[in-house]
This record gives structure tokens, sequence and C-alpha cells, in this order.
């Protein structure tokens, strides 16, 4: 009898245990949200929110102080699109090519592989950006600057490919083998099979790919810290420096801004503002992993 009872005892502890772990992270997230909260709160008393989403200047240390958000929402999304449109293109033939022509071997080797790339600290994409593809695209781009979006957007998107190819492996490799026997029963290439009939099925999860790899991409810092030149200017032009809002708020967390001030609650504003960015994208994103799943299912 006294087993079954330690049996009893064992699984309530650990029961309790993994509540207090899911509680914990649960706890963590609110407290993340309420500290943002606050102090977002406290800036937009000093500031207008109108002004904060309209004003065409950001310069919150200077002397004639402007709150406007604009230049690191056009920064970050500047970069984040050029991240895209490398990481896109290139994640896609390579799903393609683990899901419908690698053999099994090879796919087994390349995809671990591949995925180490998201491994890499992203400090060193950053002087990678810096010292080796800025003064390569010097070369090819008469008058290009040291810091520009274009240099940190390629490299984020070279970042960002195994989160684009992986999930959309992922998605592709599910798909029926029934549906790709029936395009070569009527007589379907394997190309026209995997562009035709295998991408159209795992759109969904492409899509989501394609919104978690865009959410990491407006979440990166130290890469375009490093790379970009941390001036808030608004321009959709890739030669010139920008900043984006994650650098914005490690320019003032280094420690020289005092806190408690009104340029100290900006970060918490911009903060806000990311925040709920990629909390949108990610919501996005579970919602196609989930509707693809459920479609197969």
């Amino acid at each position: 009898m006294s087993h079954p009872r330690k049996s009893r005892t064992g699984e309530k502890f650990i029961e309790t245990a993994l509540l207090a772990c899911g509680m914990l992270s649960i706890l963590t997230t609110v407290g993340i949200i309420g500290v943002l909260l606050f102090e977002t709160i406290g800036f937009f008393k000093e500031v207008s929110i109108i002004e904060f989403f309209t004003d065409t200047q950001w310069t919150p240390l200077f002397v004639k102080k402007h709150f406007g958000v604009l230049p690191l929402v056009a920064g970050t999304a500047l970069t984040s699109a050029i991240a895209i449109l490398v990481a896109g293109p290139l994640g896609i033939l390579t799903a393609i090519f683990l899901s419908e022509y690698a053999p099994v071997r090879l796919r087994q080797i390349l995809k671990p592989i591949l995925e180490i790339l998201a491994g890499v600290p992203t400090i060193v994409y950053g002087y990678f950006a810096l010292l080796f593809v800025t003064p390569l695209l010097q070369k090819l781009i008469p008058g290009l600057g040291g810091f520009n979006a274009l240099s940190p957007g390629i490299v984020m998107g070279i970042m960002i490919i195994p989160l684009v190819s992986s999930l959309s492996e992922d998605a592709m490799y599910a798909v029926p083998r029934g549906l790709r026997e029936a395009a070569y029963a009527l007589g379907s290439s394997r190309l026209q099979t995997a562009w035709q009939v295998v991408v159209p099925a795992a759109f969904s999860g492409i899509t989501a790919s394609f919104v978690i790899a865009i959410s990491r991409a407006i979440g990166e810092t130290m890469l375009v810290a490093i790379a970009a030149g941390q001036m808030p200017n608004l321009t959709f032009n890739p030669l010139v420096p920008i900043e984006t809002m994650t650098t914005y708020i490690v320019q003032i967390s280094l420690g020289d801004t005092p806190t408690g001030t009104l340029e100290f609650r900006t970060i918490f504003a911009v903060g806000m503002v990311l925040f709920l960015s990629t909390f949108a994208l990610n919501l996005i994103g579970d919602f196609m992993r989930q509707r693809f799943r459920e479609q197969y299912e």
C-alpha cells in the first residue's frame, strides 16, 4: 500500500513543480508588460501621443527635443524589408531543394548544417557586415558610406535564412505524398509539381515562416547597432545611415542617460511600439501555423 501512496505523492510534487514553472513564465511576461505600460504612460503624460506618431524628427537627447518615432520605425522597416527580400527567395529555393530534390541522407546532413547559421552570435554578423560586406558593396556602389542600411539588411537576411528554409521545408515535407503522385500521374515534372502543387498546398506554413522571420528581423539589435550607423533618418534610402528601434534602446541603455528622466522613458515608449509590432506578427505566424496543421490533420 505504501508504493501507490508514494507514487501519488511524487506525481503531485511533479505536477506542482510544472505548474510553478508555467506560472513563472506567465508572471515574467506580465511583469515585462507591466513595466513597459507603467513607464510608457509616464512618458505620454509629458509628450503628446500625436506628436510621437506624427513628428518626423527623433532628437530626444538634443537641446531642441523632438519625439517623433517615425524615423526609428522607418529604419526598422527598411532593414527588415531588405532582410526578407534576401531570405525569402533563398529560403524558399533551399526548402524546395531539401523537400523535393535532396535524397533523405543528404537532407539529414544539409538541414542541421544550414541551421547552424541561426546559432552564430549576432554581434559576429554585425562585424561581418561592417568589415566585409560594406567594403565589398562600396566597390560596387560608389559613394556608399561606411554605415548604411543595405549592408546590415543583407547580412540580416542571411541570418534568418534558416528560419524561412527550415519552417518552409517542414511545411512542404508534410504535404501528403498522394498529391505529388497525382501530379506525376498527370504528366507533371518534378519542378512543376513542386511549384504548382507542393508550394500552394504548404502556403500557410510558408507564410508563417515569413512572418516569424520578419518578427526576428524587427527585433534584431547588435547587427544593426554595429553596421547601420545609429542615425535616426526618416528615409527609405538603403544607402544612408539609419537607426532602428532596437538600436536606440541599446544606445540609451548604455548608462549615460539618468534613470527616471524623460529621455530615459523614451526607451519604454519605443519598446512598447516594438513589443506590439512583434507580438502582432507572432500572433499572425501562430495563426498561420495552426491553420496549416489543421489542414492536414
